[in-house]
C-alpha cells in the first residue's frame, strides 16, 4: 500500500476536522463560541482512539476521544447504537468531562450498516440553567446548583429528534434560543464530519481507511517518545496551592510527581488536598486534559492531535481530591483548577527544559460573567468570557502581553463592538498595566486593564480571579509577576477587591474592573540592556520609579 495514499487519507481527515471547527464556528448562537472558540471538534475510531481534533481551547484536549469512549462503555453490544443516533452529554466526571456548561455532542459514523468512526464536539453553552446566571457559582457545593446534566442521553434515536429533551432545555434555561442553537450547531457541525468520514472511506476503500488511521496513531506515539528523550530522566515533584474555594477557606495544597524516563511520562497528583466545599474542585478527567496540555506542549507541539501522542502519558490520583473530584460535588469553577494543575506541572519542569518552558504566566482564565436587561432590547444577556494577560518571559525573549491564559489555548477574547452591541455594558478602559512585577533580563508581559460600565438598569456579576494572593513565578533570577484581582468602583466611588465572587448586585454607572497579571521575568534585572529598558518606559511598560529601583536606570 503507498504511504502517500496513507498521507492523503491522514491529511483528509484533518481537513475533516478543520470543517467541522468552522461549521460550529460559524453556526453557533453564543460569542463564546463563535468569537472567543470556545470549543473543540474531532473524528475518532470505533474505539474512540482521536484521529483528527480542532481546538479553540486547549483544556478539551482529553474530551473527544474520552467522552467517545464512555459513550461506548454506556452504548455497549447489549444496548448498540444505531445509525442516525446522536448523543448529548456533559458529566463532569467522567468521559472528559469538565463542568456541565461544556456539552459534548457524539455523532456515530455508520458505512454500509457498520461503524466506521465517531465524530463529536464539545462546546460551551453560555446558559445551561442553574442557580446563577452563566451556569457558574463560586458558592455553589453540589452539582444540582450548576445546571442541567445530561448523563449520556440521545437527543437523536435513529434520525428522529427527541423533542421532549428539547422541551426539557427550553423551559430551564434563561437563553433557550442561544442554547438551542448551540445545540444544532453542534448536531450540524458532527454531520459535516460525518459525511467527510463517510467520503473518504468510498473514495480509498474501508481497509484502506482503517490502515491510515492504525499508520497515523503509531506514528504520533513514535514522535512522542522521541521528543520525550529530550527531557532528562528522572523524577521530580513540586506543590502549589488553590488559595480559596469561594468560602473564604484555604489555601489547599496542590501536589504533584512527575516520572520522566524514555518511554513514560508519568503525573502524579496523590497528596493533593481532599475536594472542597465550594466549586473550586477539578474531576479526574479534566486533570488527565489538563497534563495532556502540558505535555504536548513539550513533546509534539507542531504535531495535529491524536491519541497515539498521548499514550506514553499516564496521569495517576486518588479519587476525591482537589483534581480528582466524585459526584456530587461542585465543578463549575473547575477551570482555575485545571490551569493551576497545569502551571504546577510546568513549574517543575521549566529548569530542565527552558528552552521550552517560559517562567509562569498569569495562571487564571479570569472568567467574567454579567448579566442583566439590555437597556435598547429589554432582552435579558449573558456577557461570558475569558480575559487576556500577561506571559512569563523565556531564555530568549519577554513574555508575551494580552494573551489568554494556557487553559484557553486558540481561543479570543470578545472584540468590544460585539460586547456592547449584545450586553448592557460599556468598555470604558482597555490597556496594559504597569502594576510592577516580572522585571529580568527579559521582562514578563504585562497583565491589563479592562473596565466595564454598567449601562443597564441593574445587572449582576459572577467572577473567578485565582492568583489574587499567589504571585505569576519567576525564573533563573528574573522576579515574580503580579496578581490577578477585580474590583467593583460604585458609583460614589467606593471600591471593593475581589478573587472570587457570585452574582454581586451592580447598578446602572457602577465600574467592573478587571486586572489580570503580568508575567515572571527571566533572568537577572542587571542584566537587561539599557536600551531595552528605555523602550519599556516609552511604551509604558513600567515606570520610571521601577526602572530606577530594579533596572538603575
Amino acid at each position: 500500500m503507498e504511504k502517500f495514499t496513507l498521507e492523503i487519507i491522514q491529511d483528509a481527515l484533518i481537513a475533516a476536522g478543520d470543517e467541522m471547527f468552522k461549521t460550529l464556528e460559524r453556526t453557533s448562537m453564543s460569542p463564546i463560541i463563535y468569537e472567543s472558540l470556545d470549543y473543540a471538534v474531532g473524528i475518532t475510531d470505533t474505539k474512540g482512539e482521536l484521529l483528527a481534533q480542532g481546538n479553540g481551547v486547549t483544556a478539551f484536549l482529553a474530551a473527544i476521544d474520552s467522552v467517545v469512549k464512555a459513550t461506548l462503555e454506556k452504548f455497549d453490544a447489549q444496548n448498540p447504537l444505531k445509525e442516525g443516533d446522536v448523543i448529548i452529554a456533559n458529566t463532569p466526571y467522567a468521559g472528559g468531562g469538565t463542568h456541565l456548561s461544556d456539552v459534548s455532542v457524539i455523532y456515530p459514523v455508520f458505512y454500509k450498516g457498520e461503524l466506521v468512526a465517531f465524530t463529536a464536539n464539545k462546546a460551551h453553552w453560555t446558559e445551561l440553567g442553574g442557580t446563577f446566571p452563566g451556569s457558574v457559582s463560586t458558592v455553589a457545593t453540589e452539582i444540582f446548583q450548576e445546571g442541567l446534566h445530561f448523563p449520556f442521553i440521545k437527543i437523536k434515536s435513529e434520525g428522529v429528534l427527541n423533542q421532549s429533551i428539547i422541551d426539557l432545555i427550553k423551559g430551564n434555561v434563561r437563553l433557550p434560543e442561544s442554547t438551542l442553537g448551540d445545540l444544532f450547531a453542534g448536531i450540524a457541525a458532527a454531520e459535516v464530519g460525518a459525511k467527510r468520514v463517510i467520503s473518504i472511506i468510498e473514495k480509498y476503500g474501508l481497509d484502506t481507511y482503517i490502515k491510515a488511521k492504525d499508520d497515523f496513531l503509531d506514528y504520533g506515539e513514535r514522535m512522542t517518545i522521541d521528543a520525550l528523550k529530550a527531557i532528562p530522566n528522572g523524577v521530580y515533584e513540586g506543590e502549589s496551592v488553590i488559595e480559596d474555594n469561594g468560602f473564604g477557606e484555604g489555601p489547599f495544597p496542590l501536589k504533584a510527581k512527575i516520572t520522566v524516563t524514555d518511554r513514560e511520562f508519568i503525573a502524579d497528583f496523590n497528596g493533593s488536598h481532599p475536594q472542597v466545599r465550594g466549586a473550586t474542585n477539578l474531576a479526574f478527567s479534566g486533570l488527565v486534559t489538563g497534563c495532556r496540555s502540558l505535555f504536548k506542549a513539550i513533546t509534539t507541539p507542531r504535531l495535529d492531535a491524536n491519541g497515539g501522542a498521548f499514550r506514553p502519558m499516564k496521569v495517576v490520583c486518588e479519587p476525591g481530591t482537589i483534581v480528582s473530584a466524585v459526584a456530587p460535588t461542585a465543578v463549575s469553577v473547575y477551570y482555575e483548577v485545571l490551569i493551576t494543575s497545569i502551571d504546577l506541572l510546568w513549574k517543575i519542569l521549566a529548569p530542565l527544559i527552558p528552552d521550552k518552558l517560559p517562567a509562569g504566566h498569569l495562571r487564571s482564565v479570569c472568567a467574567t460573567y454579567i448579566s442583566g436587561i439590555h437597556p435598547d432590547t429589554n432582552q435579558f444577556y449573558i456577557q461570558a468570557e475569558p480575559l487576556a494577560g500577561g506571559w512569563g518571559a523565556s531564555a530568549t525573549h519577554d513574555g508575551n502581553r494580552g494573551q489568554l491564559s494556557c487553559g484557553s489555548g486558540e481561543s479570543y477574547n470578545i472584540p468590544i463592538e460585539i460586547r456592547e452591541m449584545r450586553y448592557g455594558i460599556m468598555v470604558e478602559q482597555y490597556a496594559f498595566h504597569n502594576e510592577g512585577g516580572g522585571y529580568g533580563e527579559f521582562q514578563g508581559g504585562n497583565g491589563q486593564y479592562l473596565d466595564f460600565r454598567i449601562i443597564s438598569d441593574g445587572a449582576h456579576l459572577t467572577a473567578a480571579f485565582l492568583g489574587e494572593k499567589v504571585k505569576t513565578w519567576g525564573m533563573n533570577g528574573g522576579h515574580d509577576g503580579s496578581y490577578n484581582y477585580f474590583k467593583v468602583i460604585r458609583k460614589n466611588g467606593e471600591e471593593t477587591r475581589y478573587s472570587l465572587a457570585t452574582n454581586v448586585p451592580l447598578e446602572k454607572g457602577d465600574i467592573v474592573r478587571c486586572v489580570t497579571a503580568t508575567g515572571g521575568g527571566y533572568g537577572k534585572p542587571g542584566d537587561r540592556p539599557k536600551e531595552a529598558v528605555e523602550l519599556d518606559l516609552k511604551n509604558g511598560y513600567i515606570t520610571p520609579e521601577q526602572a530606577k529601583e530594579f533596572y538603575k536606570v
